[in-house]
């Protein structure tokens, strides 16, 4: 388990948040697709999936 803080620019910043990425929350990764896109998160019991690309964005610090 890690905690979330959600980095990058203004829309992308507001979108993690939109999305639950909220600095404190829980995260754990599900699945990451080997080859592209997206990868699969678990956050605070429910199922997110984004791109690597926004997944930059999201700095983690384990529990």
């Amino acid at each position: 388990m890690r905690h979330a803080r959600p980095q990058g620019h203004r829309a992308l910043g507001q979108r993690l948040m939109d999305l639950g990425f909220y600095p404190g929350a829980t995260i754990r990764v599900v699945r990451n697709a080997p080859l592209v896109d997206p990868v699969e998160l678990e956050l605070d019991g429910y199922h997110v999936s984004i791109r690597h690309e926004e997944a930059k964005h999201v700095e983690v610090e384990a529990a």
